[in-house]
Order: C-alpha cells, then structure tokens, then sequence
C-alpha cells in the first residue's frame, strides 16, 4: 500500500451565515452584509469550520488539507495539526463569489480527493458553478440559506463523513441539487427556489432495503441491479471492455451475451464485438471507437487492476481514459476488505500513481459508494 494521503480541499466563504443574526434572510447582498457587519454581527463560518477539522484529529496522518489563504481556509488549519498546502489568495477584502470559484477550480487542479466548503446555498451554488462532474463535494452548514442537498446535518456531521472516508469505511455517494432561494423574495415573504445544478456528494453508508437479508445482501438481486445500472447508462456506439469476474459477468448474462469469465469481453450497441480480447486487439479498438472499461474488485485481495485483466494495459487503460473506468462490486465484496484499498498494478508506477485516490464503486441501481484506490 503507497502512503498516499486523503486530499481534502477546503474553501470557506467567510461572509456565509452574517446575515441570520440580522435577519437579513440572507447573506448575498454585499451592501446588507456590510450593514450587518458595521452593526457588529459576526461570522460563526471559522467556528463551525473549526468543529469539522477537530473530528478530523484521529487521522492526522491520513489527511492533507489544500485550501486558501486567510479567512477562505488557512485561519482554519493554522492551529490543527493537519498537514495542508495554500495554492492561492482571495483578489479582494471582503472576499466575493468569485473567489469562491477560482478557489474550486484551483482545488481541482491539485486533484484533491473531496471539497469541504463552508457556506450556504449561495456558496453552494458559486461551488457548483465550475465544479467538474464526479468531483465529490461536501458542504459544511454556515450559512441562513441551506436548503441544497449538498450539507452534512452539521459541522461534526462534516467531519466524521470525511473521517469515515480516510479510514476506508464504506460511504454511499449520491448526486444531489443545489438551490438557491431568491433573498429579495424571502424578504419579501415569498419563497423562489432556483435550481442551480447537481453535485456528487457523500452520506453516510445505507443498504437499498430490496437487497437485505437479515441485514446481509442478497447476492443475486444485488448482482441483478448492479448490471441494470450498467446497462442503462450505456451509450449508443461506445464500445464497452468487460472484464473478468463473477459481477461483470452479471452484466453480461443480463444483456443475454456470452461471456469469458477470466477474459475481456467487448461489448458495443447490446452486441458482442470481440469475446477474450487480446491486448493488441484492445488497443487497436479503443485507439478507433469511444470506450470504456467496465471492472470489478478482486475479493479478499482488492485489486482492479493487474490480477487476472492484465490484457487491461496501461497503454489501453491510459488511451480509454481515466475518466472512463467503471468499477463495480458488491458491498459485502468491498466490507470483506476490512477498510483496505482498492490496489492498482499496471506496470506503470506513473499510472498506478494517477489512479490512487477516491474512486466511486457502483454497488446497486443508482448507488454507489467511495473507495480509496491504493
């Protein structure tokens, strides 16, 4: 296992919430929120920020924080303990919505594993503005508005999720709206919500009731919606790499193909393209046709990559796309790895070291969970 630690960025957005002491019903009219802060209405956002990272002090060692300078993320870390990086400072005082958003896409740029902001749905909405799709996001509730799906239930809430994640416990991932309510409205006692657009967020780990047991997974339903899920979001033309293993061959046997269990399988409009693919005829396929792969976990040992698939090269794996792989598994395969990673070994160290990280894991019908891949 590499020591790579968990990246947490971390922006805060330090006007967030000065507006509820003032029952302003909100905080995006900067000329209300200097009215408040000239009446001596302070920020609460350091505080609550404060309370997520101290559930963070048991994996000190796992987690490495990268954020802003100042009030939109340093003033938090300065006295914690964690290891963290400034990758840029706020271009104004009082910082403004669009530092938010360079901060995100600076964030980004580093690879960070998950974003912890701390605002409202303002923020919220500045956040998902120039979010890219898949980055896991979570918000830290500071703000008067937070009616997005995006908030842990509190700062400690916040915390624990994060923590959760840097120990390897499993964590379901969903999609979730954010929405902004029009302040002037609200002032004015009317409630507009306007949709802003979705984030990829972690919750804390539930079971889809259907596929439980006796609190245990019903391996064959559970195999059955994994490939359903699969197969819906398949797209016309895009050719499909099936690897080898029990919960691929789920997918297969649902689109009612033939299939090779210990081999690679290509798949293409609901046909089969090629069965036992070589790595040469991979190659050429995927350098001609969209593709993506479609792989599961080794249970007990965890890897995806390099055990059994090795047709699966990182010169096939690196012309498909990073952000093309698919994993999917079962949570009682991913629980019997007691918290360890997910392991790559492609050959390729550069490789292996750009597929470490959080990687999301369909585990059912439109539900997933994140998983550290080592």
């Amino acid at each position: 296992m590499n020591s790579r630690r968990l990246r947490v960025g971390l922006v805060m957005n330090p006007l967030a919430g000065i507006g509820g002491p003032a029952a302003l019903k909100g905080s995006d009219d900067r000329d209300l929120v200097d009215q408040a802060r000239l009446s001596g209405v302070e920020s609460k956002v350091l505080a609550r920020t404060c309370l997520s990272i101290e559930g963070l002090a048991g994996v000190a060692d796992r987690v490495e924080f990268v954020t802003f300078a100042g009030e939109m993320g340093e003033a938090a870390l300065k006295s914690s303990g964690h290891h963290y990086k400034v990758v840029g400072d706020p271009d104004r005082h009082p910082t403004s919505a669009e530092d938010t958003r360079r901060a995100i896409e600076l964030l980004q740029a580093e690879s960070v594993d998950i974003i912890l902001f701390a605002g409202g749905d303002g923020t919220a909405g500045d956040v998902c503005d120039v979010v890219k799709p898949g980055q896991v996001v979570l918000g830290i509730p500071c703000g008067v508005k937070m009616h997005s799906g995006v908030f842990a239930n509190s700062p400690v809430a916040a915390g624990k999720i994060v923590c959760d994640i840097a120990l390897g416990k499993l964590t379901t991932v969903t999609d979730a709206e954010v929405r902004d309510i029009d302040e002037e409205a609200f002032r004015q006692g009317t409630v507009l919500a306007k949709y802003r657009g979705e984030m990829t967020v972690p919750e804390e780990l539930r079971y889809i009731q259907q596929t439980k047991s006796g609190g245990m997974e019903v391996e064959a339903l559970v195999l059955q919606e994994i490939a359903a899920d699969v197969i819906d979001n398949m797209k016309a033309g895009v050719q499909y790499l099936v690897g080898a293993g029990s919960t691929t061959a789920a997918v297969m046997e649902s689109l009612s193909l033939e299939n090779t269990l210990l081999g690679v399988d290509v798949v293409r409009d609901a046909e089969l393209i090629l069965a036992d693919a070589t790595e040469n005829q991979l190659f050429s396929l995927v350098e001609a046709v969209p593709s993506r792969i479609v792989i599961t976990v080794i249970g007990g040992q965890g890897h995806i990559f390099g055990r059994g698939n090795q047709q699966l090269s990182s010169r096939v794996i690196r012309a498909v796309g990073l952000d093309n792989l698919h994993v999917i598994a079962t949570k009682t395969k991913l629980e019997g790895l007691r918290g360890k990673p997910l392991l790559v070994d492609t050959g390729d160290p550069s490789l292996d070291k750009e597929l470490s990280g959080l990687c999301r894991v369909t585990t059912g019908y439109e539900d997933s969970v994140l998983c550290r891949v080592s």
